[in-house]
């Protein structure tokens, strides 16, 4: 009788054979990962490692394997093996790169059928943005070419040369001198997805930066940081963050220079980007912040915003309040007593909405959402950044995994589920429609006519249309 009971097991769990599937189907069921309960549920084969939107699909990375799943039911569209994915383009020319670790190339798929679009048999290095793929091959540790791509496009859109990459084969989206986000427990770093490339990066290249024009793929700079020195490439600048120990303290030099002509445009004293660890002036780290600002503390302890662009104070804390949150339209502060948090403009200075969030709160901001956890009791809220009103709130101790334009993916172990954001009330302008997120160009918002002009195109007014799905 016991082994007649564990062939039935056996044959039920591999789905040979099942004398009772109404029985099995409750004893293999899921709880559900939140309450309300989501749109679907479906439990994938790992923990996922990245869960990303790309048009109508949810590309899901894993340890060993990629794969996709409807955004509408959640099935299974498509599965591959590989050891890294990364989405780029936008909701309707989106593609997902994946590759080998140890091994040279990668393959570009359509997130819809799986369908590899492009194959590479030679870079070492991808980066993915909304509005591009960058790739790097090279036939020698000093010898690299650096080529940029539209995200389905079949022939490059510029080369660049650089002298070596960095050591080693790299995979997906390999650290630039760029800024450092936030990060809060339970929620995703890439939970925004992939962002429009910025005018300038930052390649760093056997101890010196290699400043490359996104725009065109000319190395407009290139420089060999100082003794004390870190670089950074934010907001169209290259910025120079000088710590020198004098007294017993760490004094900071922000001055960020044009690349194109070597000159310095602003400087501020005072002010620690967090480059350094506590108790030292070694700059270990990357500035904090978000697109074009970064975020620092005055001599006073207050943290501030400042543009990356024209060194503007944009934003400063008041005693006691907290950032939780930034990018370059808006920033999620947690007032001084702990009990709320509030959205403020950075183009304006002045305060959005404020919510009540007792105890302790972690956050995000992305294009369609700001999104908040709390513990005890475990929340999960996502809201309009602009207008506070609530889009979703879910009694889960799950995580926010990735945030779209209609809703968002929420996982907790290898079970995943779909979020709907709520239909917007009347006169309600809803979240920001694609190509409107303000990334990409100087100033707050991305705008490319300089702060406050008012336009949220991007420098190569990349955001205000997309791309066709046709191959370029």
């Amino acid at each position: 009788m016991l082994l007649g009971l564990v062939t039935v097991i056996v044959l039920a769990a591999t789905g040979v054979w099942n004398p009772f599937p109404r029985l099995w189907d409750w004893v293999d069921r899921s709880e559900p990962i939140s309450e309300p309960d989501v749109v679907w549920q479906q439990r994938v084969g790992g923990t996922p490692r990245s869960v990303t939107f790309a048009g109508g699909t949810v590309v899901v990375e894993q340890r060993t394997r990629v794969e996709a799943r409807s955004l509408a039911t959640g099935a299974q569209l498509w599965e591959r093996k590989a050891d890294w994915a990364a989405v780029a383009g936008g909701d309707r020319n989106a593609v997902v790169a994946v590759g080998k670790l140890l091994v040279k190339g990668y393959d570009l798929i359509d997130p819809a059928t799986g369908v590899v679009r492009r194959h590479d048999d030679d870079a070492v290095a991808v980066w993915t943005y909304r509005n591009l793929l960058l790739d790097a091959r090279c036939v020698a540790a000093t010898d690299c070419t650096l080529r940029a791509w539209d995200p389905r496009g079949t022939r490059p859109l510029w080369t660049a040369f650089l002298p070596g990459v960095s050591t080693g084969l790299l995979a997906d989206n390999p650290n630039l001198l760029d800024s450092r986000r936030f990060t809060a427990n339970r929620i995703d770093d890439g939970v925004a997805g992939p962002e429009a490339a910025p005018p300038l990066l930052g390649f760093p290249v056997d101890g010196r930066v290699h400043v490359v024009d996104t725009a065109t793929g000319r190395v407009v700079q290139n420089v060999q940081p100082g003794r004390d020195e870190r670089l950074a490439v934010i907001g169209g600048r290259l910025l120079r963050i000088t710590a020198t120990a004098r007294d017993g303290a760490c004094y900071f030099v922000l001055s960020a220079r044009d690349p194109a002509t070597g000159q310095e445009v602003w400087r501020r004293t005072g002010v620690n980007p967090r480059t350094s660890d506590d108790g030292g002036c070694a700059q270990r780290q990357d500035p904090l912040g978000a697109r074009n600002v970064l975020v620092g503390v005055g001599p006073d302890g207050r943290e501030a915003v400042l543009d990356g662009y024209d060194g503007r104070l944009l934003l400063v804390d008041a005693e006691g309040e907290k950032l939780l949150a930034v990018d370059d339209r808006y920033a999620l502060v947690r007032s001084a007593d702990k009990e709320s948090v509030a959205g403020r403009e950075l183009a304006t200075g002045r305060g959005l909405w404020s919510r009540p969030v007792p105890g302790k709160a972690g956050a995000a901001l992305t294009p369609y959402a700001a999104v908040l956890v709390t513990e005890k009791p475990s929340r999960l809220v996502a809201l309009h950044p602009r207008t506070g009103r609530e889009l979703a709130e879910l009694r889960s101790s799950a995580n926010a995994l990735a945030v779209g334009p209609t809703g968002m993916i929420i996982g907790e172990g290898r079970e995943i589920g779909y979020v709907r954001f709520g239909a917007g009330a009347p006169g309600d302008p809803g979240p920001l429609p694609p190509g409107t997120d303000g990334g990409g160009g100087p100033g707050p918002g991305g705008t490319d006519g300089g702060p406050g002009s008012g336009q949220d195109c991007g420098p190569k007014r990349e955001l205000c249309s997309e791309p066709d799905d046709k191959d370029r």
